[in-house]
Protein backbone atom coordinates (compact mmCIF):
# COMPACT_ATOMS: atom_id res chain seq x y z
CA UNK A 1 0.00 0.00 0.00
CA UNK A 2 1.13 3.55 -0.69
CA UNK A 3 1.21 4.39 3.02
CA UNK A 4 4.10 2.01 3.70
CA UNK A 5 7.63 1.82 2.32
CA UNK A 6 7.45 -1.98 2.60
CA UNK A 7 5.44 -3.89 0.03
CA UNK A 8 4.77 -6.68 2.53
CA UNK A 9 2.79 -4.39 4.86
CA UNK A 10 -0.95 -3.87 4.62
CA UNK A 11 -4.07 -3.30 6.67
CA UNK A 12 -6.57 -5.93 7.75
CA UNK A 13 -10.34 -5.60 7.61
CA UNK A 14 -10.27 -4.63 11.27
CA UNK A 15 -7.81 -1.82 10.51
CA UNK A 16 -4.75 -3.52 11.98
CA UNK A 17 -1.27 -3.59 10.42
CA UNK A 18 -0.45 -6.80 8.57
CA UNK A 19 2.80 -8.31 7.32
CA UNK A 20 2.58 -10.94 4.61
CA UNK A 21 -1.18 -10.85 5.13
CA UNK A 22 -0.96 -11.75 8.84
CA UNK A 23 -2.32 -9.41 11.53
CA UNK A 24 0.60 -8.17 13.61
CA UNK A 25 -1.66 -7.84 16.66
CA UNK A 26 -2.15 -11.61 16.49
CA UNK A 27 1.61 -12.09 16.14
CA UNK A 28 2.26 -9.89 19.20
CA UNK A 29 -0.36 -11.79 21.19
CA UNK A 30 1.01 -15.17 20.15
CA UNK A 31 4.74 -14.58 20.43
CA UNK A 32 5.02 -11.61 22.79
CA UNK A 33 7.14 -8.50 22.39
CA UNK A 34 9.76 -7.41 21.52
CA UNK A 35 9.54 -9.55 18.42
CA UNK A 36 11.26 -9.52 15.04
CA UNK A 37 8.88 -10.47 12.23
CA UNK A 38 10.02 -11.27 8.68
CA UNK A 39 8.11 -12.01 5.47
CA UNK A 40 9.74 -15.03 3.82
CA UNK A 41 8.14 -14.22 0.45
CA UNK A 42 10.02 -10.91 0.23
CA UNK A 43 13.33 -12.63 0.98
CA UNK A 44 12.76 -15.28 -1.66
CA UNK A 45 11.58 -12.82 -4.30
CA UNK A 46 14.63 -10.60 -3.80
CA UNK A 47 16.97 -13.58 -4.12
CA UNK A 48 15.18 -14.55 -7.33
CA UNK A 49 15.47 -10.99 -8.63
CA UNK A 50 19.25 -11.09 -8.25
CA UNK A 51 19.49 -14.57 -9.79
CA UNK A 52 17.45 -13.51 -12.82
CA UNK A 53 19.44 -10.30 -13.27
CA UNK A 54 22.75 -12.18 -13.35
CA UNK A 55 21.33 -14.80 -15.69
CA UNK A 56 20.19 -12.05 -18.04
CA UNK A 57 23.14 -9.67 -17.93
CA UNK A 58 26.37 -11.21 -16.65
CA UNK A 59 28.87 -11.66 -19.52
CA UNK A 60 30.35 -14.88 -18.12
CA UNK A 61 28.05 -16.18 -15.40
CA UNK A 62 28.01 -15.51 -11.68
CA UNK A 63 25.40 -14.50 -9.16
CA UNK A 64 24.57 -13.20 -5.72
CA UNK A 65 26.29 -14.19 -2.50
CA UNK A 66 23.96 -13.55 0.44
CA UNK A 67 25.82 -11.32 2.93
CA UNK A 68 25.06 -13.33 6.04
CA UNK A 69 26.09 -10.62 8.46
CA UNK A 70 22.89 -8.73 7.58
CA UNK A 71 20.72 -11.45 9.11
CA UNK A 72 22.19 -14.79 10.14
CA UNK A 73 20.28 -17.77 11.48
CA UNK A 74 19.72 -21.27 10.14
CA UNK A 75 16.43 -20.55 8.38
CA UNK A 76 18.09 -17.82 6.29
CA UNK A 77 20.70 -20.27 4.99
CA UNK A 78 18.01 -22.86 4.31
CA UNK A 79 16.04 -20.34 2.25
CA UNK A 80 19.18 -19.33 0.31
CA UNK A 81 19.96 -23.00 -0.37
CA UNK A 82 16.39 -23.75 -1.48
CA UNK A 83 16.48 -20.76 -3.83
CA UNK A 84 19.73 -22.06 -5.35
CA UNK A 85 21.54 -18.81 -4.62
CA UNK A 86 25.03 -18.64 -6.13
CA UNK A 87 26.57 -18.59 -2.67
CA UNK A 88 26.81 -16.92 0.72
CA UNK A 89 29.29 -14.50 2.24
CA UNK A 90 30.29 -15.45 5.81
CA UNK A 91 32.48 -13.30 8.04
CA UNK A 92 33.05 -15.34 11.20
CA UNK A 93 33.38 -18.88 12.53
CA UNK A 94 29.87 -18.51 13.95
CA UNK A 95 28.44 -17.78 10.53
CA UNK A 96 30.34 -20.73 9.05
CA UNK A 97 29.00 -23.01 11.77
CA UNK A 98 25.45 -21.77 11.24
CA UNK A 99 25.66 -22.35 7.49
CA UNK A 100 26.98 -25.86 8.02
CA UNK A 101 24.27 -26.64 10.59
CA UNK A 102 21.61 -25.43 8.15
CA UNK A 103 22.92 -27.70 5.39
CA UNK A 104 24.09 -24.89 3.12
CA UNK A 105 26.64 -26.21 0.59
CA UNK A 106 29.99 -25.19 2.05
CA UNK A 107 31.67 -25.16 -1.35
CA UNK A 108 29.47 -22.11 -2.11
CA UNK A 109 30.66 -20.18 0.96
CA UNK A 110 32.99 -17.18 0.59
CA UNK A 111 34.73 -16.59 3.92
CA UNK A 112 35.62 -12.97 4.65
CA UNK A 113 37.34 -11.13 7.49
CA UNK A 114 40.29 -8.79 7.93
CA UNK A 115 41.77 -10.79 10.83
CA UNK A 116 41.04 -14.49 10.49
CA UNK A 117 42.75 -16.37 13.27
CA UNK A 118 44.62 -19.65 12.77
CA UNK A 119 41.61 -21.36 14.36
CA UNK A 120 39.26 -19.63 11.90
CA UNK A 121 41.32 -20.80 8.94
CA UNK A 122 41.48 -24.36 10.21
CA UNK A 123 37.72 -24.40 10.79
CA UNK A 124 37.20 -23.23 7.20
CA UNK A 125 39.46 -26.02 5.96
CA UNK A 126 37.71 -28.57 8.19
CA UNK A 127 34.28 -27.53 6.92
CA UNK A 128 35.29 -27.50 3.27
CA UNK A 129 34.71 -23.79 2.64
CA UNK A 130 34.94 -23.23 -1.10
CA UNK A 131 36.59 -19.81 -1.19
CA UNK A 132 38.46 -17.75 1.37
CA UNK A 133 38.65 -14.01 0.71
CA UNK A 134 42.16 -13.25 1.92
CA UNK A 135 42.90 -9.83 3.38
CA UNK A 136 46.63 -9.70 4.22
CA UNK A 137 50.05 -11.23 3.61
CA UNK A 138 50.05 -12.71 7.10
CA UNK A 139 46.76 -14.45 6.44
CA UNK A 140 48.00 -15.82 3.13
CA UNK A 141 51.10 -17.27 4.72
CA UNK A 142 49.15 -18.87 7.55
CA UNK A 143 46.52 -20.22 5.14
CA UNK A 144 49.05 -21.75 2.77
CA UNK A 145 50.82 -23.46 5.69
CA UNK A 146 47.55 -24.79 7.11
CA UNK A 147 46.30 -25.95 3.72
CA UNK A 148 49.58 -27.81 3.25
CA UNK A 149 48.98 -29.72 6.46
CA UNK A 150 45.52 -30.63 5.18
CA UNK A 151 47.03 -31.60 1.80
CA UNK A 152 44.66 -29.13 0.15
CA UNK A 153 44.90 -26.39 -2.44
CA UNK A 154 42.66 -23.65 -1.08
CA UNK A 155 40.84 -21.40 -3.54
CA UNK A 156 40.92 -17.72 -2.65
CA UNK A 157 39.98 -14.22 -3.73
CA UNK A 158 42.13 -11.29 -2.68
CA UNK A 159 40.41 -8.30 -1.11
CA UNK A 160 41.46 -5.15 -2.94
CA UNK A 161 40.63 -1.55 -1.99
CA UNK A 162 39.87 0.46 -5.14
CA UNK A 163 39.89 3.89 -3.48
CA UNK A 164 36.30 4.88 -4.28
CA UNK A 165 34.37 7.38 -2.12
CA UNK A 166 30.73 6.22 -2.16
CA UNK A 167 29.39 9.30 -0.29
CA UNK A 168 27.68 7.35 2.46
CA UNK A 169 27.94 7.28 6.26
CA UNK A 170 31.61 7.30 7.25
CA UNK A 171 31.16 4.26 9.49
CA UNK A 172 30.03 2.08 6.58
CA UNK A 173 32.63 3.13 3.99
CA UNK A 174 34.90 0.16 3.27
CA UNK A 175 36.64 0.76 -0.05
CA UNK A 176 38.71 3.89 0.54
CA UNK A 177 42.52 3.80 0.60
CA UNK A 178 42.49 4.48 4.37
CA UNK A 179 40.65 1.31 5.40
CA UNK A 180 41.33 -1.65 7.66
CA UNK A 181 40.15 -3.87 4.80
CA UNK A 182 42.19 -5.21 1.91
CA UNK A 183 45.18 -3.92 -0.05
CA UNK A 184 44.99 -0.58 -1.88
CA UNK A 185 45.75 -0.40 -5.58
CA UNK A 186 47.12 3.14 -5.50
CA UNK A 187 50.02 2.37 -3.13
CA UNK A 188 51.20 -0.72 -5.02
CA UNK A 189 50.22 -3.00 -2.13
CA UNK A 190 47.57 -4.76 -4.22
CA UNK A 191 50.04 -5.84 -6.92
CA UNK A 192 52.52 -6.94 -4.24
CA UNK A 193 49.99 -9.19 -2.53
CA UNK A 194 48.94 -10.70 -5.86
CA UNK A 195 52.55 -11.66 -6.58
CA UNK A 196 52.88 -13.09 -3.08
CA UNK A 197 49.67 -15.15 -3.43
CA UNK A 198 50.85 -16.54 -6.77
CA UNK A 199 54.11 -17.67 -5.14
CA UNK A 200 52.47 -19.75 -2.41
CA UNK A 201 52.29 -23.53 -2.97
CA UNK A 202 48.89 -24.31 -1.48
CA UNK A 203 46.90 -21.32 -2.73
CA UNK A 204 44.78 -21.11 -5.89
CA UNK A 205 44.06 -17.48 -6.72
CA UNK A 206 40.70 -17.26 -8.52
CA UNK A 207 40.40 -13.47 -8.63
CA UNK A 208 39.61 -10.35 -6.67
CA UNK A 209 37.06 -8.85 -4.32
CA UNK A 210 36.22 -5.28 -3.40
CA UNK A 211 33.55 -3.57 -1.32
CA UNK A 212 33.07 0.19 -1.28
CA UNK A 213 30.40 0.67 1.42
CA UNK A 214 26.71 0.37 2.25
CA UNK A 215 23.45 2.26 1.78
CA UNK A 216 24.46 3.67 -1.61
CA UNK A 217 21.59 4.79 -3.87
CA UNK A 218 23.66 5.85 -6.88
CA UNK A 219 25.04 3.22 -9.27
CA UNK A 220 27.96 5.49 -10.27
CA UNK A 221 30.32 4.56 -7.38
CA UNK A 222 29.80 0.87 -8.14
CA UNK A 223 30.52 1.44 -11.82
CA UNK A 224 33.64 3.40 -10.86
CA UNK A 225 34.77 0.51 -8.68
CA UNK A 226 34.09 -2.02 -11.44
CA UNK A 227 36.10 0.09 -13.87
CA UNK A 228 39.05 0.31 -11.47
CA UNK A 229 38.95 -3.41 -10.74
CA UNK A 230 38.91 -4.42 -14.41
CA UNK A 231 41.82 -2.09 -15.07
CA UNK A 232 43.60 -3.77 -12.16
CA UNK A 233 42.90 -7.20 -13.69
CA UNK A 234 44.45 -5.99 -16.95
CA UNK A 235 47.45 -4.48 -15.15
CA UNK A 236 48.07 -7.70 -13.21
CA UNK A 237 47.83 -9.71 -16.43
CA UNK A 238 50.37 -7.46 -18.14
CA UNK A 239 52.85 -7.53 -15.25
CA UNK A 240 52.53 -11.11 -14.03
CA UNK A 241 50.78 -13.10 -16.75
CA UNK A 242 48.00 -14.00 -14.32
CA UNK A 243 44.41 -13.30 -15.47
CA UNK A 244 41.66 -13.28 -12.85
CA UNK A 245 38.68 -15.52 -13.58
CA UNK A 246 36.39 -14.14 -10.83
CA UNK A 247 35.46 -10.63 -9.71
CA UNK A 248 33.35 -10.00 -6.62
CA UNK A 249 32.15 -6.38 -6.47
CA UNK A 250 30.74 -6.62 -2.95
CA UNK A 251 27.45 -5.27 -1.65
CA UNK A 252 26.05 -1.93 -0.65
CA UNK A 253 22.93 -1.22 -2.74
CA UNK A 254 20.68 1.12 -0.76
CA UNK A 255 17.38 0.30 0.94
CA UNK A 256 14.45 2.63 1.61
CA UNK A 257 13.98 2.99 5.36
CA UNK A 258 11.53 5.88 5.06
CA UNK A 259 9.41 7.47 2.36
CA UNK A 260 12.07 10.21 2.06
CA UNK A 261 14.67 7.73 0.82
CA UNK A 262 15.07 7.21 -2.94
CA UNK A 263 14.31 3.87 -4.55
CA UNK A 264 17.14 1.79 -6.00
CA UNK A 265 16.59 -0.39 -9.05
CA UNK A 266 18.42 -3.58 -8.06
CA UNK A 267 17.97 -5.28 -11.42
CA UNK A 268 19.13 -2.10 -13.15
CA UNK A 269 22.11 -1.89 -10.81
CA UNK A 270 23.21 -5.42 -11.71
CA UNK A 271 22.76 -4.64 -15.40
CA UNK A 272 24.83 -1.45 -15.16
CA UNK A 273 27.69 -3.26 -13.45
CA UNK A 274 27.63 -6.18 -15.88
CA UNK A 275 27.57 -3.82 -18.85
CA UNK A 276 30.45 -1.76 -17.45
CA UNK A 277 32.58 -4.86 -16.85
CA UNK A 278 31.83 -6.29 -20.30
CA UNK A 279 32.73 -3.04 -22.07
CA UNK A 280 35.92 -2.44 -20.10
CA UNK A 281 37.11 -6.04 -20.52
CA UNK A 282 36.58 -5.79 -24.26
CA UNK A 283 38.46 -2.51 -24.40
CA UNK A 284 41.41 -3.79 -22.35
CA UNK A 285 41.64 -7.23 -23.93
CA UNK A 286 40.95 -9.35 -20.86
CA UNK A 287 38.45 -12.18 -20.50
CA UNK A 288 35.18 -11.26 -18.79
CA UNK A 289 35.33 -12.73 -15.27
CA UNK A 290 32.59 -14.57 -13.41
CA UNK A 291 30.84 -11.70 -11.63
CA UNK A 292 29.47 -11.68 -8.09
CA UNK A 293 27.74 -9.27 -5.76
CA UNK A 294 27.11 -9.61 -2.02
CA UNK A 295 23.60 -8.29 -1.31
CA UNK A 296 22.51 -8.56 2.30
CA UNK A 297 20.56 -5.52 3.40
CA UNK A 298 18.78 -5.31 0.03
CA UNK A 299 17.55 -8.90 0.43
CA UNK A 300 16.27 -8.80 4.01
CA UNK A 301 15.86 -5.23 5.30
CA UNK A 302 12.40 -4.49 3.97
CA UNK A 303 11.23 -8.02 4.74
CA UNK A 304 11.23 -7.25 8.46
CA UNK A 305 9.55 -5.23 11.18
CA UNK A 306 9.94 -5.20 14.96
CA UNK A 307 7.03 -5.15 17.39
CA UNK A 308 7.18 -3.51 20.82
CA UNK A 309 4.77 -2.82 23.67
CA UNK A 310 4.48 0.70 25.08
CA UNK A 311 5.28 1.01 28.77
CA UNK A 312 4.92 4.74 29.37
CA UNK A 313 4.33 8.06 27.66
CA UNK A 314 6.26 10.86 29.34
CA UNK A 315 5.64 14.40 28.11
CA UNK A 316 8.16 17.05 29.10
CA UNK A 317 6.50 20.38 28.16
CA UNK A 318 8.75 22.55 26.02
CA UNK A 319 11.12 19.67 25.33
CA UNK A 320 9.81 16.36 24.02
CA UNK A 321 7.56 13.37 24.58
CA UNK A 322 9.25 10.07 25.44
CA UNK A 323 7.49 6.84 24.57
CA UNK A 324 9.19 3.96 26.36
CA UNK A 325 9.04 0.46 24.92
CA UNK A 326 9.99 -3.02 26.10
CA UNK A 327 13.00 -3.26 23.77
CA UNK A 328 15.66 -0.83 22.61
CA UNK A 329 19.33 -0.74 21.75
CA UNK A 330 19.97 -4.40 22.70
CA UNK A 331 17.66 -5.51 19.86
CA UNK A 332 18.31 -2.52 17.58
CA UNK A 333 21.57 -0.59 18.10
CA UNK A 334 21.48 1.16 14.72
CA UNK A 335 20.22 4.53 15.96
CA UNK A 336 22.88 4.60 18.68
CA UNK A 337 25.56 3.70 16.11
CA UNK A 338 24.48 5.50 12.94
CA UNK A 339 21.50 7.71 13.84
CA UNK A 340 19.45 5.53 11.53
CA UNK A 341 15.96 6.82 10.72
CA UNK A 342 12.81 4.69 10.90
CA UNK A 343 9.08 4.99 10.40
CA UNK A 344 6.83 3.73 13.17
CA UNK A 345 3.12 2.87 13.45
CA UNK A 346 0.55 2.11 16.10
CA UNK A 347 -0.15 -1.47 15.11
CA UNK A 348 -3.93 -1.40 15.63
CA UNK A 349 -4.38 1.94 13.81
CA UNK A 350 -1.55 2.26 11.26
CA UNK A 351 -3.48 4.54 8.92
CA UNK A 352 -4.60 6.90 11.66
CA UNK A 353 -3.33 10.48 11.61
CA UNK A 354 0.13 10.81 13.12
CA UNK A 355 -0.57 13.71 15.46
CA UNK A 356 2.15 12.84 17.98
CA UNK A 357 5.89 13.39 17.59
CA UNK A 358 7.92 11.28 19.99
CA UNK A 359 11.32 10.04 21.03
CA UNK A 360 11.10 6.26 21.10
CA UNK A 361 13.13 5.20 24.11
CA UNK A 362 14.27 1.74 25.13
CA UNK A 363 14.25 0.06 28.52
CA UNK A 364 18.00 0.09 29.16
CA UNK A 365 19.72 2.06 31.90
CA UNK A 366 21.41 4.19 29.24
CA UNK A 367 20.37 7.68 28.08
CA UNK A 368 21.45 6.88 24.54
CA UNK A 369 19.10 3.89 24.37
CA UNK A 370 16.81 5.24 21.66
CA UNK A 371 15.22 3.87 18.49
CA UNK A 372 14.75 7.38 17.15
CA UNK A 373 13.85 11.01 17.83
CA UNK A 374 11.20 13.32 16.35
CA UNK A 375 9.23 10.33 15.11
CA UNK A 376 5.64 10.96 13.95
CA UNK A 377 3.13 8.41 15.22
CA UNK A 378 -0.53 8.03 16.10
CA UNK A 379 -1.30 8.79 19.79
CA UNK A 380 -0.29 5.83 21.95
CA UNK A 381 -0.67 4.71 25.56
CA UNK A 382 0.64 1.98 27.85
CA UNK A 383 -0.08 -1.46 26.42
CA UNK A 384 -0.28 -0.37 22.79
CA UNK A 385 1.79 -2.24 20.18
CA UNK A 386 4.22 -0.21 18.07
CA UNK A 387 5.69 -1.51 14.81
CA UNK A 388 9.08 -0.24 13.64
CA UNK A 389 9.41 -0.64 9.88
CA UNK A 390 12.32 -2.01 7.80
CA UNK A 391 14.25 -3.82 10.54
CA UNK A 392 15.13 -7.03 8.71
CA UNK A 393 18.83 -6.18 8.36
CA UNK A 394 21.40 -5.53 11.08
CA UNK A 395 18.89 -5.76 13.91
CA UNK A 396 18.80 -9.41 14.96
CA UNK A 397 22.38 -9.88 13.75
CA UNK A 398 23.66 -6.95 15.86
CA UNK A 399 21.52 -7.71 18.92
CA UNK A 400 23.17 -8.01 22.31
CA UNK A 401 22.34 -8.88 25.90
CA UNK A 402 23.21 -5.43 27.22
CA UNK A 403 21.67 -4.89 30.67
CA UNK A 404 21.32 -8.70 30.70
CA UNK A 405 18.20 -8.54 28.56
CA UNK A 406 17.24 -11.69 26.60
CA UNK A 407 17.10 -11.30 22.82
CA UNK A 408 13.71 -11.42 21.02
CA UNK A 409 12.52 -14.24 18.79
CA UNK A 410 12.48 -14.14 15.00
CA UNK A 411 9.04 -15.01 13.62
CA UNK A 412 8.76 -15.80 9.93
CA UNK A 413 5.57 -15.29 7.94
CA UNK A 414 5.03 -17.69 5.05
CA UNK A 415 1.88 -18.43 3.09
CA UNK A 416 -0.34 -16.61 5.56
CA UNK A 417 1.04 -18.56 8.51
CA UNK A 418 3.81 -17.96 11.04
CA UNK A 419 6.62 -20.06 12.42
CA UNK A 420 9.40 -19.38 14.91
CA UNK A 421 12.80 -19.31 13.18
CA UNK A 422 14.68 -18.26 16.33
CA UNK A 423 13.11 -18.75 19.73
CA UNK A 424 13.03 -16.06 22.38
CA UNK A 425 15.97 -16.21 24.77
CA UNK A 426 15.19 -16.96 28.39
CA UNK A 427 16.95 -15.85 31.56
CA UNK A 428 18.27 -19.40 31.80
CA UNK A 429 19.89 -18.89 28.37
CA UNK A 430 21.64 -15.80 29.75
CA UNK A 431 23.33 -17.74 32.56
CA UNK A 432 23.95 -20.97 30.63
CA UNK A 433 27.68 -20.28 30.19
CA UNK A 434 28.24 -18.78 33.64
CA UNK A 435 30.43 -20.81 35.99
Amino acid sequence: MAQFVQSCLGVSGSGHLTIGGVDVMDIAAGYGTPCYVMDEAVIRSRMRLYDKAFADFSPNGGGALFASKACCFKAMYRIAAEEGLFGADAVSPGELWTAKAAGFPMERIYFHGNNKTDADLRLALDLGVGTIVADSREELGALSAAAGEYRKKQHILLRITPGVDPHTHKKIITGSVDSKFGSPISTGAALDIVEYALSLPNIVLDGFHCHIGSQIFDASPFIDAADIMVRFIADVKEKTGYEASKLDLGGGFGVRYTSDDPEFDYRGGVRSLCDAVRERCSELGVAAPVLMLEPGRSIVADAGITLYTVGSVKEIPGFRTYVSIDGGMPDNPRYALYQSVYEIFKADDPLGEKTACVTLGGRCCESGDLIGENMPIQPVKRGDIIAVAVTGAYNYSMASNYNRIPRPPVVMVSGGKTYEAVRRESCDDLIRLDV
